[in-house]
């Protein structure tokens, strides 16, 4: 094992990385809360200032996949398809299978430019998240409750004002409303029976009110959905701690692109083109599975140096006076001042660890283990 290796194991850099990121997060989250005052000045630089400040939080993320694990990310598509990358508004329909789902999607969206405006549409629980929903917030990302009775207006709302969003947007949608687990699975697929749908050996089956939703209200804005499946080879299942330990996976990404005309406007019909669309989603896995590859060709968008800086910026702004205050109160000799200390360390990492926790699957919620029995 060499010494870079070795570092990466350490608890201790674990913890500065940890630091790093949230107390830079704080610091980012305070200057938006600033920013708010330009809202009714002028709503557009707003956005733009906003989308730059969110971009330095999420590229620190970003910076842990590329350049501290070296996964390498490699699409599967066509060449007319990657050339409008960044260039256009577009809804993402990914699969929910992995704990880094997401951070394989921002991946992409900072190789193309546009990870600091990407969007999703979140549970409410993530907005009292530090960090994570306090940035969306400030971006206006849609959140819900996931019962569409209650949701419905709040989504309408939240999806129309991004109809003039300055920045390049791609808008995430996990259809299947939550990550896929076996028991989730079997249950989902008694639904499917019970309403005479195909069956989905990989997938959850796909909930159609926010997909149709978003299609209806982004309709003149949005150019087309990118449908994205992801897979890791040699059937990994990898996790946000493997990152952080450097571990290295190999993502395949498949992507097509569906321009938004050629998807019905009538509801019902595009909730059975979204059904269809997850039925060849599934026979994409199957031949993953059987192959190992996807079909189209093979792109691998180079990483960028600037995830990189950024979190360098923030480690020498903010770990320099973390230094230099621990060796004072060590030298100090004080065994308050030592205590004290060591209790901020703990909590930070107690802190740290709960972050790590919300993308891991088995601390997921339970979301999809009743409410599939519910009518959509």
């Amino acid at each position: 094992m060499g010494f870079i290796a070795f570092l990466k194991t350490q608890f201790i850099v674990h913890l500065l990385i940890g630091f790093v990121f949230v107390v830079s997060g704080l610091i980012i989250n305070f200057i938006q809360l600033c920013t708010l005052v330009l809202w009714p000045i002028n709503k557009q630089f707003y956005r733009r200032v906003n989308c730059r400040l969110a971009y330095s939080l999420w590229s620190q993320l970003v910076m842990l996949l590329e350049w501290w694990s070296g996964t390498e990310c490699t699409l599967f598509s066509d060449e007319a398809t990657v050339n409008t990358f960044g260039k256009e508004h577009v809804i993402i329909i990914l699969n929910h299978n992995f704990e880094i789902d997401f951070l394989c999607g921002w991946t992409m969206t900072e190789r193309f430019g546009v990870l600091g405006s990407s969007k999703v549409l979140a549970k409410r629980e993530l907005l009292y998240v530090p960090l994570i929903g306090w940035t969306w917030y400030f971006l206006e990302i849609v959140f819900c409750k996931r019962k569409w009775e209650e949701d419905r207006d709040t989504v309408i709302e939240g999806l129309k004002r991004l109809a003039d969003y300055p920045e390049y947007m791609w808008f995430l949608l996990y259809c299947e409303g939550t990550r896929f687990t076996e028991t989730k699975h079997r249950i989902s697929m008694e639904v499917a029976e019970s309403k005479g749908l195909p069956k989905l050996k990989y997938h959850l089956l796909p909930r159609t009110k926010g997909f149709t939703t978003a299609v209806q209200c982004l309709r003149g804005t949005v150019a087309a959905v990118y449908d994205v499946t992801l897979n890791f080879r040699g059937n990994k299942n990898p996790s946000l701690l493997g990152i952080l330990y450097g571990k290295k996976y190999e993502a395949d990404m498949c992507v097509r692109r569906f321009p938004l005309e050629d998807i019905p406007q009538d509801e019902k019909e595009a909730a059975n083109w979204l059904h269809k669309l997850y039925q060849e989603k599934d026979a994409l896995q199957e031949m993953y599975n059987q192959e190992g590859i996807f079909p189209g060709q093979q792109f691998k968008p180079p990483r960028r140096p600037w995830t990189l800086l950024n979190f360098l910026f923030w480690a020498t702004v903010l770990l320099s006076p973390l230094f230099t205050f621990g060796f004072g109160v060590f030298a100090s000799g004080s065994p308050l001042l030592i205590l004290a200390f060591l209790g901020f360390v703990g909590a930070a990492s107690f802190g740290v660890r709960r972050l790590i926790g919300v993308t891991e699957i088995e601390k997921g919620s339970s979301y999809g283990n009743q409410e599939f029995k519910k009518k959509e």
